[in-house]
């Protein structure tokens, strides 16, 4: 599997499972385990999704050695104390660690919970942490107050969200930025631009989308509950989409290629 190093000296992996609106008891638990069998070891998971449990039951249960896999969860920023969020986050899990611990969305402002974060590094529940639907100007008001800098940013990308100036924007910063939402919660896989390219290489349009963003440098976390997809949308690693197919994809985003996470509009928080 295919890594990035990230700022605190881990790797994580560029593909893996994503379980937002999945229902936690056996929906769950079966997705993960079909996934951990297929060959993932990045799992990711959130306070807010309501299934932890089943996420860490399913981990626990599938005979891979904890160490081999990357167990992502975040911090539901309703909440008041990140690190007091974690330990509940852990108990849920039956995990003794994650790998990386995310803010979910920056409500109320993106550095008030920071050192909530930086203490649960500081405990030992987490390796690694970091923020998701941050935007560039709030990146950089966290890395101004940060003993710990943010190791990724996980965002809504896609061809049709390609948000380059914040993929940008992190790195500059030392941030790996993963795509949520890379098939566009199932929306984008009947465009016809994304069907020619993937009838012209030989995939489907779930594989044509997820190798786009790795091959833009993402880490990349489709969700399915399906086996068959889970599995198809894994074989990503055996061919490259060439230059003019990169092209035809980048040429339908619509958002100008934004530093922002979400259109003031698509914000759920304030």
């Amino acid at each position: 599997m295919t890594t990035r190093k990230l700022s605190n000296g881990t790797e994580i992996p560029v593909f893996g499972l994503g379980v937002w609106q999945v229902d936690d008891g056996a929906q769950t638990e079966r997705a993960v385990t079909w996934a951990l069998e297929a060959g993932y070891r990045l799992i990711d998971t959130a306070q807010a999704y309501g299934n932890e449990a089943s996420v860490g039951k399913a981990i626990r249960e599938s005979g891979v050695p904890r160490e081999e896999i990357f167990l992502t969860t975040k911090f539901y920023p309703g909440g008041k104390d990140a690190r007091v969020e974690a330990e509940k986050s852990l108990e849920r899990l039956g995990m003794e660690y994650v790998d990386l611990y995310l803010i979910h969305w920056p409500q109320g402002g993106p550095t008030w919970a920071w050192p909530g974060m930086e203490a649960a590094v500081e405990a030992g529940l987490t390796k690694g942490i970091g923020i998701s639907n941050f935007g560039a100007d709030e990146i950089q008001e966290l890395s101004k107050v940060a003993n710990i800098q943010p190791a990724v940013n996980q965002i809504q990308f896609s061809p049709f969200e390609y948000r380059a100036a914040l993929v940008a924007a992190g790195e500059q910063a030392g941030i790996v930025s993963q795509a949520y939402s890379p098939l566009g919660t199932g929306r984008h896989l009947d465009d016809p631009a994304i069907a020619r390219i993937a009838e012209a290489t030989g995939h489907t349009p779930a594989q044509v989308l997820i190798r786009w963003a790795i091959q833009k440098g993402l880490s990349v976390i489709p969700k399915s509950v399906h086996q068959d997809r889970i599995v198809e949308n894994f074989n990503v690693f055996d061919f490259e989409l060439d230059d003019a197919a990169m092209a035809d994809l980048d040429a339908l985003d619509t958002t100008n290629r934004t530093a922002d996470a979400l259109s003031s509009s698509g914000k759920w928080w304030s």
